[in-house]
């Protein structure tokens, strides 16, 4: 039953010919009178099914669509369509019978015997993969079951082995050793989370300077007459902006920059960065890739998991100033140890044949600001950065080096399943005079990122009224009748989340914006999800972009 071909042509003698022809090589074949009966026949099994184009047309497909919707995961059911010889594209009724067949293979007629037979050949032997696959899950199944029961008889045994002396000896020594590697750990753990701390608040005072700094950079470029004037404006404006770089990997080690983790295939993302590592690796070193296969996956922001591969690859360049070999790779593994929680994780390794990294160094190599390179060659802070990405994504970051004969880095990331097809980002639309000469307020403490804010405001057509903190914004909110607030997250006194809290109850529809520098991403994630987020140091672009989008959410709502 499991390996016979159905038959739907409804039309002359097309049935009673292709069974004639199928039985000669020995196939069993069933003649169907509509697609509900196909439907039914398909219900008590079948190897494939052969479908006139015309068949389809003459009655109706909703029994046969609800069964392919209602197919087990592990059937995806071969159909072969005989179709009618045409010129140019198909009409869109027969594409969408198309694509509710799914796994369908087109022959169109004419067709000779020996074309007609090999099709029915191959769906047949990919329908009895399928049914391997399904025993084979059913055999999982049952070992699963098997796994259980003697899951539930282990207390017993572990109970009677404990027992044995040698048993008790050996799990003392074992628990001594983990108890090593947890204080190990545990130290480890509270000196990066103190060095973690220090480096988020130098991060957030250096973007509050760069606020001001760059942004009032971009108004003396947008009012200058003298183009010199603008010139020597924009050349200071990129020192900002590699300045604001080295503050984002200060929040990338400190754990406070929010990572947009999704699914990433590791070997695309690799292959996609060939000729950017060619470019910035340069001719003398060889680059290498052994890719897994089986194309793992992982949880990961792409954009932070680029630059930390980067990162490793210019030490890894630095570390062979007389050329070598790079080598880059993926790989799916499980971890032999109990730093990380069990299951897969997607791998990426990034080796070289330089020279090495001494014993005695390996435990520092990860603490920020630590380099061996010379004076102005290194900031230390790429590999405390990898290390930082790596601890947010839920993975970490290992390293094996032998002086001499080079270093293997590998960011070890939690597993994820393959995503088929991703879904654009609507970016919303601009705009335009609507949102013009609306009533702004604008809560900072700092003076010098108020000042630039409401230059800025100004200069793009908005009205502005701002406070220095939390209480007088408050007071000004009650007294006046402002479109949108624009609220700092770090303030003395009533910090940005305690005044959109009350906002909140005061005026619940009043779009906010907080900007900030640097957060505590626990505490702003109670209002993360309904409000909008501006991160400093920002352009005055980002904030016209930020405002236009707040007031645009609220003239739809």
């Amino acid at each position: 039953m499991e390996l016979r071909i159905l038959l739907l042509a409804l039309r002359g003698r097309d049935a009673q010919v292709i069974e004639q022809l199928l039985s000669r090589d020995g196939h069993v074949c069933n003649k169907c009178d509509s697609t509900a009966s196909l439907a039914a026949e398909l219900e008590s099994g079948a190897g494939t099914a052969l479908l006139t184009e015309e068949s389809l047309g003459e009655t109706g497909s909703q029994e046969l669509t609800s069964w392919l919707a209602a197919q087990p995961p592990w059937s995806d059911f071969p159909f072969i369509l005989l179709a009618t010889k045409r010129v140019g594209r198909r009409p869109r009724s027969a594409m969408e019978i198309l694509e509710q067949l799914g796994n369908v293979v087109v022959l169109e007629r004419p067709i000779n015997s020996e074309t007609l037979a090999s099709a029915v050949a191959s769906a047949l032997r990919g329908r009895r993969r399928q049914y391997d696959a399904r025993r084979r899950l059913e055999d999982l199944k049952a070992a699963e079951g098997r796994l259980t029961q003697l899951n539930n008889t282990l207390e017993d045994r572990i109970g009677q082995r404990t027992n044995e002396l040698s048993a008790a000896n050996n799990q003392l020594m074992q628990e001594v050793a983990e108890r090593e590697r947890a204080q190990a750990a545990l130290a480890q753990a509270q000196k990066m989370e103190a060095v973690g701390q220090l480096t988020g608040g130098i991060a957030h005072d250096f973007n509050n300077l760069l606020t001001i700094i760059m942004g009032n950079l971009e108004l003396i470029k947008r009012r200058a007459s003298d183009n010199k004037m603008g010139q020597l404006a924009g050349y200071a404006h990129q020192a900002a902006d590699r300045a604001g770089k080295l503050t984002s990997q200060l929040l990338a080690f400190s754990r406070t920059q929010r990572l947009s983790l999704m699914p990433v295939n590791l070997n695309a993302l690799i292959l996609g960065m060939n000729d950017l590592l060619a470019r910035t690796i340069g001719t003398r070193v060889t680059i290498e890739m052994t890719l897994d296969g089986n194309d793992p996956w992982a949880m990961a922001d792409e954009n932070q998991l680029e630059l930390a591969i980067l990162n490793l690859a210019i030490n890894a360049r630095d570390a062979m100033p007389d050329g070598g070999v790079l080598t880059i790779g993926s790989a799916t593994r499980e971890p032999a140890d109990d730093l990380l929680i069990g299951g897969d994780y997607g791998v990426v390794t990034v080796g070289d044949s330089g020279t090495g990294i001494s014993a005695h160094l390996l435990e520092k190599v990860f603490d920020p600001f630590f380099t061996t390179k010379a004076i102005g060659k290194g900031t230390g802070l790429g590999l405390s950065q990898v290390y930082g990405i790596a601890q947010q994504s839920g993975g970490t970051v290992r390293v094996d080096s032998v002086e001499g004969e080079g270093t293997r880095f590998e960011i070890w990331l939690p597993a994820a399943v393959s995503v088929a097809e991703r879904k654009p980002a609507v970016v919303a639309p601009k705009l335009e005079g609507a949102v013009k000469r609306k009533l702004v307020l604008v809560i900072d403490d700092d003076e010098g990122v108020r000042r630039f804010i409401v230059e800025s405001l100004e200069t793009l057509g908005y009205d502005v009224l701002h406070a220095n903190g939390g209480e007088e914004g408050l007071r000004l909110l009650d007294g006046e009748c402002p479109q949108l607030l624009i609220v700092d997250y770090a303030m003395p006194g009533m910090s940005g989340v305690d005044v959109v809290k009350e906002v909140h109850g005061r005026a619940p529809n009043l779009p906010i914006i907080l900007a900030t520098g640097y957060a505590d991403m626990g505490a702003v994630e109670e209002v993360m999800a309904l409000k909008n987020v501006l991160r400093k140091p920002f352009r005055i672009d980002q904030l016209d972009d930020a405002v236009r989008g707040a007031l645009l959410c609220d003239h739809a709502a």
